[in-house]
């Protein structure tokens, strides 16, 4: 499993310990350091089931100093993703990538059941 994060990043502190807590393996991932590419997040966007707009991350000084809110509806998902591919800052997290699935933020309950636990 991937565990994509921001490590200053509370949520991601909270996900990462409570991954650890369950006894979860996983490779860490810095987002910032190691941007994810525009092909592993158009593989990630197909395998989630997720639109598009949950990969942003919404509440992001960037996403807001670009005034994504107004320009996303007018692109198109090939220059969405493009965008996100930019920034690890613009990408919601943290991202939790397993073999058949996808999830991005932290939601406790989404994670216990697509990890089965």
């Amino acid at each position: 499993m991937l565990f994509i994060e921001y490590p200053k990043c509370s949520t991601c502190q909270k996900a990462k310990k409570w991954l650890t807590e369950k006894g979860v393996e996983f490779e860490d991932r810095h987002m910032i350091e190691e941007n994810p590419t525009k092909e592993e997040l158009e593989t990630w966007y197909r395998a989630s089931g997720l639109p598009l707009k949950r990969f942003f991350n919404t509440s992001g000084m960037k996403y807001k100093e670009l005034n994504l809110k107004e320009k996303l509806p007018d692109m198109s998902e090939e220059e969405q993703l493009a965008l996100l591919a930019t920034d690890g800052m613009l990408v919601k997290r943290p991202v939790l990538v397993g073999e058949s699935f996808v999830v991005t933020g932290f939601k406790e309950k989404e994670w216990m059941e697509k990890l089965g636990l």
